[in-house]
């Protein structure tokens, strides 16, 4: 805990004015939740595992591969590993890969074009555990009412949409990343 707040142990037995580079807010938010989550249907850390450059990709496994690709070139050029649960198997069952992948991530990207129920899940685990979402979508229609309030980027599957919706989501991860 002492490293991740940037504190030594000079600090411990001084008193002293340090400027930190930490948010002590997500901090507080990841350290102090693993003693409020006890899931039944899967298993959790007691510590968040947070990875700062790690993004997660939500969406359907059928989803095209050219979305998934815009959004890895994006991920990429914002310096960012981009992981997709599908992609992975540290786990017994793909649910906990799911839980796992998004509970590491600092950022996840959740695609909820065709409404589809697991997103949909994914996008209230990872809203619970103070992640940053960029919800996605091809159409306006597929963002249900209790998303609505949030924005999201809206994208065409074509080489102009998809070429957009890069550019939109590395501007994005720049700004959630503070640069």
């Amino acid at each position: 805990m002492r490293s991740r707040l940037g504190i030594n142990d000079y600090e411990f037995s001084r008193t002293h004015w340090a400027v930190k580079d930490v948010d002590l807010f997500r901090f507080m938010l990841t350290e102090l939740r693993g003693s409020r989550r006890h899931p039944r249907i899967f298993q959790l850390p007691e510590t968040a595992t947070l990875v700062n450059d790690q993004l997660s990709v939500m969406m359907p496994f059928a989803n095209s591969a050219l979305v998934l690709a815009a959004i890895q070139r994006a991920a990429g050029s914002a310096g960012m590993r981009c992981d997709r649960a599908d992609d992975i198997w540290d786990h017994q069952t793909v649910m906990e890969d799911v839980v796992a992948l998004i509970d590491r991530s600092a950022i996840v990207v959740c695609d909820c074009t065709g409404r589809n129920a697991n997103v949909f899940y994914e996008i209230g685990l990872a809203h619970a555990w103070g992640k940053e979402v960029i919800l996605i979508t091809q159409n306006q229609a597929d963002i249900p009412f209790d998303l609505a309030h949030l924005r999201y980027l809206h994208y065409h599957p074509n080489n102009e949409g998809l070429a957009t919706l890069e550019a939109q989501l590395l501007a994005r991860i720049r700004t959630l990343r503070g640069g």
